[in-house]
């Protein structure tokens, strides 16, 4: 006799169940927002006519995109930008990271924010400063070298080539590199390099010899992201390019879209070429990483600073010196231009007054990019932390069938630039007759915004789950937890600065963002760095000066706050 029991489901199926049910739902949505403007920009590139009306499979928007008489000299343009980023912020960015973790210069957590900070500011606005000093005509630093005797025209003009490089170093080109290169450093073994001393190595073979290469993995990716986000270049090259007529990918794709009337192929072929050229970078970055074992930190790392000697005080008057430079002195400038009667003019007669604020905040116009920009910055923070809360879990706590594939999708954000994002959007919506509705609403700005920070949101959260022991998870579920409490009560609790941390880089990357939202927004919606973008476009300096203050002083007085609060930014 044969005695066939069903099968009931327990609660552990059920908590398997939901689990499951949750991480599929992550994975379509990322996969969705992530792939589809991707392929929908490809396949556009390839299609004539008007999005909405009768189109023909056709390779001329190819045709036009490559006979655009622009066309060659903005792959140049983009190519020298950013071989001469690199090249010059790469080797400071590993000076400073190595100071700031690994060494015993004093203040460096204060040194180190500073640069969280100028990575924080909007780039246009510290570009603003940057016109104020260095305008070839009434720049404030070309009209003291002009009282020199040795001076017969002035030095520096921000409007060329070198003026576009040194905006992208005054920007976040150095600073992005110190936030994320110095982690890496702090976090190496320094036995290694007591090892290294003991042998009789000095302080700067060590370093070449020793940290250099255990920090390789971390300074190659560094290189491939900055490569990638240097590709990426808009809004600097929108205002400084045009005088001089120097034209770049992202402007060229921008270019093709504001024409009347719009040519959305050939912008789409564009952006298929700019993403085709960030493929290999991704892939030679795998490959490298993959050939050795970089492996440099155990269970048994001490952590100890590399003393400086005599050289600790000029070390950190030159980190001092250029934090400063990159923050305080464009920020300075700025907030001085807002009160000139003309931007940037210091020796008209009584050059300062105050009714450029008083046209700005009066003007109903501000009110709505003011308001909208709120609530795009709320909204993509907590959808931004929610989203990469839980793509990090199922990455690192999963077992689920494609965790590594949703992994992969959550890095092509970075990869994708911010113009093509906007254009694969775009595409979506208008190309899709039930979505229309969705055309230039905050809900598409907010979804632009937060697809555009899930790599990096992903990224740090990750780096904090690996750190927590998986034995105070597997307790809460041998005490009957479902999976979702576990979430709640132990991995979110222990991860929350961490969590704070991202939402306030979500915060304050979307009410900076321009690249991502410059095509989805209408006049009704436009966010305040739009509007900036929009003032400067039609020579009212002033103005959007104004609306560079305030932006300034919304997205580093959260980040202030935050800091007085408790919240680190950067990891001990």
């Amino acid at each position: 006799m044969t005695i066939v029991s069903a099968h009931r489901p327990t609660a552990s199926d059920r908590q398997f169940d939901s689990a499951r049910a949750i991480y599929t739902i992550i994975f379509v949505l990322v996969a969705v927002f992530v792939l589809l403007p991707v392929g929908l920009t490809f396949t556009n590139s390839f299609v004539q006519g008007e999005i909405g009306q009768m189109r023909t499979w056709s390779l001329q928007p190819w045709r036009d995109a490559i006979a655009d008489p622009g066309m060659r000299n903005a792959l140049i343009n983009t190519a020298k930008v950013v071989l001469a980023n690199e090249l010059i912020s790469m080797p400071i960015a590993i000076l400073f990271a190595w100071l700031l973790g690994r060494t015993d210069l004093p203040g460096r957590f204060t040194l180190e924010f500073l640069f969280w900070v100028s990575f924080f500011l909007p780039s246009l606005s510290v570009t603003m400063g940057w016109i104020v000093l260095l305008d070839p005509q009434s720049g404030a630093l070309n009209q003291l070298a002009m009282k020199l005797p040795f001076v017969s025209e002035p030095p520096f003009n921000i409007y060329s080539f070198w003026g576009i490089v040194w905006a992208h170093l005054g920007t976040s080109a150095i600073s992005v590199k110190v936030m994320l290169l110095t982690p890496a450093f702090r976090n190496l073994d320094a036995s290694f390099e007591e090892a290294a001393r003991i042998s009789g190595a000095d302080t700067r073979t060590t370093f070449f010899r020793i940290v250099l290469p255990l920090t390789a993995p971390a300074v190659f990716t560094v290189l491939v992201l900055s490569t990638i986000k240097a590709m990426q270049t808009f809004e600097i090259e929108m205002v400084l390019g045009p005088p001089n007529n120097f034209w770049v990918f992202g402007t060229m794709i921008y270019r093709n879209i504001e024409q009347m009337p719009p040519h959305f192929s050939a912008a789409a072929a564009l952006a298929t070429m700019a993403f085709v050229s960030i493929i290999p970078l991704i892939v030679l970055h795998r490959w490298v990483l993959g050939r050795k074992n970089y492996t440099s930190v155990s269970g048994r790392i001490r952590l100890a600073p590399t003393p400086l000697g005599r050289w600790r005080g000029p070390a950190f008057c030159l980190v001092l010196l250029t934090a400063l430079t990159i923050t305080a002195l464009p920020v300075s400038f700025v907030v001085i231009s807002s009160f000139m009667k003309l931007f940037g003019f210091f020796d008209i007669p009584e050059p300062w007054t105050t009714a450029n604020w008083t046209r700005v905040l009066a003007d109903a116009f501000f009110d709505r990019s003011l308001l909208s920009t709120l609530k795009i910055a709320f909204g993509a923070g907590a959808c931004s932390v929610m989203l990469c809360a839980l793509i990090a879990y199922f990455v690192i706590r999963g077992k689920y069938a494609g965790r590594g594939v949703l992994d992969f999708l959550s890095w092509l954000p970075f990869a994708i630039p911010g113009i093509l994002l906007g254009v694969g959007l775009l595409s979506v919506v208008l190309g899709t007759p039930f979505l229309k509705p969705l055309y230039g609403t905050l809900a598409l700005l907010i979804l632009a915004t937060t697809v555009a920070h899930i790599t990096m949101g992903t990224q740090i959260l990750k780096a904090a789950l690996v750190q927590i022991d998986i034995s105070l998870e597997e307790a809460a579920r041998m005490s009957g937890a479902a999976w979702w409490v576990t979430l709640r009560r132990i991995v979110a609790p222990t991860m929350a600065p961490t969590m704070v941390l991202v939402a306030v880089s979500s915060f304050i990357g979307a009410s900076r963002d321009i690249s991502s939202v410059a095509l989805l927004a209408t006049n009704d919606t436009k966010p305040l760095s739009l509007l900036q973008l929009d003032y400067l476009m039609d020579g009212r300096s002033e103005s959007a000066a104004v609306i560079s203050v305030i932006v300034i002083a919304l997205t580093t007085g959260v980040a202030l706050i935050c800091r007085m609060a408790g919240l680190r930014l950067g990891t001990r």
